[in-house]
């Protein structure tokens, strides 16, 4: 009995630890009436844990949650969201929805001024040498896991992963990074090629090996919403037209979360090859499988289902495969 006692107490304390409350309010710009939505941010999209009714153009949460820890504040639950870090203390927050939230300002958070400073600097700063001026601070492992990790090899992301306190290894960023170092080594280049379930255009289920065993397969990664992968599509068309009757296709996995604006933009840009999605933005598994952080990006695959090369850009691509065709 005294040990089933022991067990809840150590439970309880758990989670007074993690679910603490918190003194937010402020004013919405425009708005005299309505609600503000408390959503979590939980890798690469936000959701919704609370919510405040907007009277005489302010707002107030005394919710209990996790902090501290990366939150975004929104008037409407399907759109835009202020992103903002939250802390202990009494956090106020002027909320301008127009131009996505951009001339919002949030008062009384130390983590969101450390932020912004950060944001302000990124093109100078090294992440290194910010985690190690910043190494207790939620910032450094945000900073690491949302704008470095997907252009950094295993080494760095290990390296730097290492920097951070032992208070952030336990973080959910700090899970995601070590899960990908997982994920990395599953699809390196010489690796078979994970295999996944998905839905086509056409709403049949399929599989990545239903297109494996021709010759070489571009499995691309891409949105409707993501303005690089638009500005790539040309070059994308233009290979698939030069060597799609030299052995060459391309599986095309969006990230849409509509169907009407992910059909549109296959019409609009003439990608004229097999689309699949899941229709679930980040929540897709097909991108967990291939650690994807961020898109474009693309993994070039032979007859075999081996990995033969990685996010090609531009003309690389074409070059790749005039090499490889060459020695067939």
């Amino acid at each position: 009995m005294k040990k089933i006692l022991f067990l809840i107490t150590l439970l309880s304390i758990s989670e007074l630890t993690f679910a603490q409350s918190l003194s937010l309010s402020g004013n919405v710009k425009g708005a005299t009436s309505g609600k503000v939505y408390l959503q979590k941010f939980i890798d690469r999209y936000f959701e919704n844990v609370d919510s405040a009714n907007i009277e005489n153009g302010k707002f107030k949460f005394n919710s209990k949650v996790e902090l501290p820890e990366v939150y975004g504040l929104s008037l409407d639950q399907s759109g835009n969201s202020y992103l903002v870090f939250l802390d202990k203390g009494n956090i106020t927050v002027d909320l301008d929805s127009a131009r996505n939230y951009s001339n919002s300002v949030t008062k009384g958070s130390e983590l969101q001024d450390l932020y912004l400073d950060y944001r302000k600097n990124a093109r100078s700063i090294n992440i290194s040498d910010f985690i190690k001026s910043h190494p207790k601070s939620l910032v450094a492992v945000y900073a690491l896991y949302r704008d470095y990790s997907y252009r950094m090899s295993t080494e760095d992301i290990k390296s730097n992963l290492s920097l951070l306190d032992k208070s952030l290894q336990e973080t959910h960023y700090a899970g995601i990074l070590k899960d990908l170092l997982n994920t990395y080594q599953v699809v390196k280049i010489g690796n078979h090629a994970p295999n996944f379930h998905i839905t086509d255009i056409d709403g049949k289920n399929v599989q990545l090996k239903d297109y494996i065993g021709k010759g070489y397969l571009l499995l691309d990664f891409w949105a409707s919403w993501c303005g690089p992968c638009r500005k790539e599509n040309p070059n994308v068309v233009k290979t698939f037209r030069t060597f799609k009757d030299k052995g060459f296709d391309i599986l095309a996995v969006s990230l849409d979360k509509s169907r009407d604006a992910w059909v549109k933009a296959i019409h609009d840009d003439k990608l004229n090859y097999n689309h699949v999605s899941e229709l679930k933005y980040w929540n897709s598994e097909a991108t967990r499988l291939y650690g994807v952080r961020s898109i474009p990006s693309n993994f070039l695959i032979d007859k075999n289902g081996i990995i033969v090369a990685k996010n090609l850009r531009g003309d690389q691509l074409s070059e790749v495969l005039e090499q490889l065709l060459d020695k067939k």
